[in-house]
């Protein structure tokens, strides 16, 4: 069994945030494969079901960004995963908005709900899928940026970004991270066209 687990706030004053993108990744999944994620288990709400011939578990911790480490321990221990079964989509300032990025391992970058993942599973060697919401304005606060919520604008790179997301660990899940490195990791081509001028 794969366990792919997005990173959120629960509660409505959260939904559609930034820092709740890995959530919105969740729900694509559960649409796409029809798995209903409903359950309160481990901390969060989860939902068992099939991505191909693989057996999933889809899980949004509901234990607040911070202590997420908690819940993913938590369904870890219960079905005795591997690390190279645990799959973490969360959001990245450091990317821009509509980016994707997937990582076998690495550090937490200065995001919470990592470090908490880190510090509970002891190690940094878990795949994960980055999404990007854009760096904070200039002399703006970190803590309102990731709980702000998307320009329209943006918003359309989001959506995009929310089923690729989807489809990035769909493929994590059935080829492998390596394999879903090559053909999911994207910048979107405005922000390539900056780095060009």
């Amino acid at each position: 069994m794969k366990l792919i687990a997005g990173l959120g706030n629960p509660g409505k004053e959260y939904s559609g945030t930034r820092h709740n993108i890995g959530f919105a990744v969740i729900d694509a999944l559960s649409d796409k494969y029809n798995i209903d994620v409903s359950k309160v288990k481990f901390n969060g709400l989860i939902g068992e079901g099939r991505i191909g011939s693989e057996k999933v578990l889809l899980l949004k911790p509901l234990t607040y960004m911070n202590l997420s480490g908690e819940s993913i321990r938590a369904a870890s221990d219960f079905y005795k995963l591997a690390l190279e079964d645990i799959i973490i989509i969360y959001d990245d300032i450091s990317l821009p908005v509509g980016g994707l990025r997937i990582r076998e391992k690495g550090s937490a970058g200065g995001h919470n709900g990592i470090k908490s993942i880190i510090a509970h599973l002891k190690t940094d060697e878990f795949a994960r899928i980055k999404i990007g919401v854009g760096d904070k304005p200039k002399g703006g606060d970190l803590v309102n940026h990731v709980l702000g919520h998307f320009s329209k604008e943006d918003s359309v790179l989001i959506d995009d970004a929310v089923k690729r997301g989807a489809d990035a660990a769909a493929a994590i899940v059935l080829k492998g991270a390596k394999e879903a490195m090559n053909e999911y990791n994207f910048i979107p081509k405005k922000e390539k066209d900056k780095e060009v001028q």
